[in-house]
């Protein structure tokens, strides 16, 4: 992340996924919701490698506690 977002929970949306090396993922999420609207968070995800293009347009949630971003991606 470019900018590290406050503390907090965030909506968001995946609008482009990478399988990158050893079986992970780089995940660009776009918040949809809120003061931070519009603005692309990348994470980077272990085990999703080969599935990464199954999350392009899959709700997520972005829960930032210390500083430190985790991703939950709707079923």
């Amino acid at each position: 992340m470019a900018e590290v977002l406050e503390d907090g929970t965030y909506d968001a949306l995946v609008v482009d996924a990478t399988e990158v090396d050893g079986g992970a993922a780089r995940v660009d999420l776009t918040i949809v919701a809120g003061p931070h609207k519009g603005e692309v968070v990348t994470v980077r995800g272990d085990g999703l490698g080969d599935r990464a293009l199954e999350l392009l347009g899959v709700p997520a949630t972005i829960t930032v506690t210390e500083g430190t971003p985790h991703v939950r991606f709707e079923p």
